[in-house]
């Protein structure tokens, strides 16, 4: 089992735009770090739509998708991805959302189960691993939340698409990174397509 985060990040190495919020997740001038996961196939049949472009961006996103057993995200992210994921959310496996305020577990459509874990990142990241079987627990965000499972370094294998785009202020995913964060990295695979490049990196234990 691996510990994954994936993220998109900006050349000059932003993952979000400045000014986030419960209404403006992404930050301001994020768009361009999303635009390129819209019209992949895989991206579009995992929110029950059809269609779409088969390439090799489209290909790593059905990758991510079949090898992830479980997933944890801060409450900020499920806020404001509940409406938009409906009845059958995108994830089909458990879900582990980190919050101050306890709710039920929720059970979904499709295999998805959101289960509200308020005593920390370790308690939600033990669940997950339980609840994966042999398939990869992915650090999903926001950004805030895969910077903290970075600080206590908990992530196994970090993916960045690198989008050709300069958001020239934001969030810097490895800003402010504690000194369990700061690791070595190995590199995995590097795959450049015309929407962006996907490097992959393993934390050297």
């Amino acid at each position: 089992m691996t510990v994954t985060a994936d993220m998109a990040i900006s050349l000059d190495g932003y993952i979000a735009g400045p000014n986030v919020s419960l209404d403006n997740p992404g930050g301001d001038g994020a768009e361009p770090l999303f635009e390129w996961i819209h019209n992949l196939a895989s991206w579009r049949e995992r929110q029950g739509m059809t269609g779409g472009e088969e390439n090799r961006d489209s290909e790593l996103m059905r990758e991510w998708f079949d090898a992830t057993g479980a997933v944890v995200m801060g409450r900020m992210m499920y806020d404001t991805g509940e409406e938009f994921w409906g009845d059958n959310p995108p994830f089909r496996t458990p879900v582990f959302v980190l919050t101050h305020r306890p709710r039920p577990t929720l059970v979904k459509e499709g295999g998805t189960t959101f289960t509200f874990v308020t005593d920390g990142i370790h308690s939600a990241l033990d669940q997950a691993k339980a609840a994966a079987g042999d398939r990869n627990v992915d650090i999903a965000g926001g950004a805030s939340t895969v910077q903290q499972y970075l600080g206590e370094g908990l992530i196994d294998e970090l993916q960045l698409h690198v989008v050709p785009a300069l958001l020239g202020a934001g969030l810097r995913l490895f800003e402010g990174l504690s000194a369990a964060g700061r690791r070595t990295l190995e590199p995995v695979r590097v795959v450049d397509t015309p929407l962006a490049t996907h490097l992959t990196y393993r934390f050297v234990k």
